[in-house]
């Protein structure tokens, strides 16, 4: 192992308590609220990783809007596509705001650990994270209850069995292939991956689902795809400048 215990500790508790805060704000926030404010998760992984030691991270300014660009686009898409509209509780909203600022911490931290130790596997990390989270999780399930529930809940329907085992071949995968771009293009890039799933998500429900769009439909796709062309062009500019630093270096 690369990375003492203790490292894996502090990444445990961050991960823990950015699930725990994500999945309690239901309880305060209804889903579209919930989507509204997880979809601006790239924006404070950005500016957190001006702060994590390792990195000191600074993004020029047209990627701060790019990113901006990508959050309203998707919020606007979501709100279209909702049921209900966002219901607001300032319990829920303290919980989720919390769980963002983990969420920013986290993506930030693991890049850290990948960025100081090259020698760290993804699954390293993700097989200790998830064994010294384990006494994270225990004591309020228990306390709460939910593990006896989920207990008697599997016993009683075999079939769950199943369904967890198929969910977690399912989380390991997505977890790898997180850590694999926070390991080769950083925390902020993941998180924008991370977005445009959601984006595509959406998209493909109206595909197979054939539901009606809606003129705020269309111009949430256009910030997206605005958003998402100013990115990728910088993306290629700074990729174009890097190459020809390096043959006018071997010219020299």
């Amino acid at each position: 192992m690369v990375n003492p215990w203790k490292t894996y500790v502090k990444l445990s508790a961050v991960l823990m308590g950015s699930h725990g805060l994500t999945k309690g704000s239901l309880a305060f926030l209804n889903y579209p609220a919930q989507i509204m404010f997880k979809s601006t998760k790239v924006l404070p992984v950005m500016v957190m990783g001006a702060f994590i030691p390792g990195l000191r991270r600074k993004y020029p300014a047209h990627e701060y809007a790019s990113a901006l660009l990508l959050v309203v686009g998707l919020i606007l898409f979501t709100l279209a596509d909702a049921q209900t509209s966002p219901n607001f509780s300032m319990v829920g909203v303290v919980m989720i705001s919390g769980a963002l600022i983990m969420d920013a911490f986290l993506g930030n931290f693991q890049e850290a650990i990948f960025t100081l130790n090259p020698e760290t596997t993804q699954m390293e990390m993700l097989f200790c994270s998830s064994v010294v989270g384990l006494p994270f999780l225990i004591p309020p399930m228990v306390l709460t209850g939910e593990l006896f529930k989920a207990w008697n809940s599997c016993s009683q329907h075999p079939y769950v069995y199943l369904v967890l085992v198929f969910e977690a071949m399912a989380t390991f995968v997505g977890q790898v292939s997180v850590l694999s771009l926070i390991a080769l293009f950083g925390a902020a890039t993941t998180a924008m991956v991370t977005t445009a799933r959601k984006a595509v998500t959406l998209l493909l429900s109206y595909l197979i689902f054939t539901k009606p769009l809606t003129d705020q439909h269309g111009t949430g796709t256009s910030a997206y795809s605005h958003g998402d062309h100013r990115q990728t062009f910088a993306g290629q500019k700074s990729l174009q400048e890097e190459l020809n630093l390096v043959c006018k270096e071997g010219q020299d």
